[in-house]
């Protein structure tokens, strides 16, 4: 590619959106984990040149849609499973012949059910985080379950994503629904939303916010949690008393692909235990799915938290998806302050 005259390659980037040789990754975890990864990648293959853009899964999932037929994206990785699974069952991704020998079962479960079309790569349970010193300074005394959420002493000290754009959120949305049945987890969900300051479209943005104390409670993933306490700032994670629910981040093959054999690379490298290993360097304390990967003293350890069991088949279909944001629409993001 270095050798192509500055007029073909011109004509080349116009005809195709990109070189030959690009691999257009669209990331869905957090900024220095994308970059570590295409950093590492490219180390490895020196001969594919990664163009990486970083996107919350609801954007991802609305793009791959939008360019069905058409795709400017070669692999969408990490971000959570269910919109991997609308995105294969809506014939979006294709399988990347991958093998997922040497992963757990949960990363295998995700490849089963999606007819090999996306894959685990990583775990992270949901979890609510607090500032302790806000807390504190404000007398309020912390939460120890999702009702608590509820509770007029949260009144606008609670920051959570939009289901919408985070998938962080849709989680939420999802484990309510399996924790209390749907029409209870939506008035507890309308009760929480009295009390939110704000709807960001990260799912991430809400910690990070409670981190830096300007709000007092946040809903995430656990693991994001953990980071920005292991940075020193005063936060406090919490594993809700009723049960929780968890992601299982993904890496799927988008349809259509146009460097299928430079997705296949980065899918094959995505699973190694040697990548997944590294996950710490850049403060990622996810639960790898690759089981000889070595996992970080400070990854919350799933086995200690009560996890429900999350269906990702129902949850991830695109009927179920499409009817339950429409649900949270009118009776609680219509309702935001």
């Amino acid at each position: 590619m270095k050798k192509i005259s500055a007029i073909s390659a011109l004509a080349l980037v116009s005809a195709t959106g990109a070189f030959a040789d690009d691999l257009n990754v669209v990331c869905s975890t957090e900024q220095a984990w994308c970059d570590m990864m295409v950093s590492a990648f490219e180390e490895k293959h020196p001969d594919i040149d990664v163009q990486m853009v970083r996107k919350s899964t609801g954007e991802t999932l609305a793009q791959v849609r939008a360019e069905a037929g058409n795709p400017k994206i070669d692999v969408w990785w990490g971000g959570t499973g269910d919109p991997h699974l609308v995105a294969a069952e809506e014939g979006l991704s294709q399988p990347s012949g991958v093998s997922t020998d040497g992963l757990l079962d949960w990363a295998k479960n995700m490849s089963d059910i999606s007819d090999k079309k996306t894959v685990g790569i990583y775990a992270g349970a949901l979890a609510i985080a607090y500032n302790a010193d806000v807390l504190e300074e404000k007398n309020i005394a912390p939460p120890a379950c999702w009702s608590d959420l509820e509770d007029e002493r949260f009144k606008g000290e609670i920051q959570v994503a939009n289901p919408n754009s985070s998938g962080t959120a849709y989680t939420e949305l999802a484990t309510f629904v399996q924790l209390f049945g749907e029409d209870e987890a939506f008035v507890k969900l309308a009760s929480i939303g009295e009390n939110v300051n704000s709807y960001t479209k990260s799912g991430s943005a809400p910690s990070k916010a409670a981190a830096r104390g300007e709000t007092g409670v946040s809903i995430g993933f656990m693991h994001d949690m953990v980071k920005l306490a292991t940075q020193g700032f005063p936060l406090i994670p919490v594993a809700p008393c009723e049960g929780t629910g968890y992601e299982v981040g993904a890496v799927s093959i988008i349809n259509g692909a146009r460097n299928f054999d430079g997705a296949k690379k980065w899918v094959e490298f995505a699973l190694s235990a040697d990548i997944q290993s590294r996950s710490p360097e850049v403060g990622v304390f996810a639960v790898p799915s690759n089981a000889s990967a070595k996992v970080a003293p400070q990854s919350p350890d799933l086995e200690t938290i009560k996890l429900i069991d999350y269906d990702f088949a129902t949850y991830g279909s695109s009927a179920t998806r499409g009817r339950l944001l429409e649900r949270w629409d009118a009776e609680v993001g219509s309702k935001a302050n």
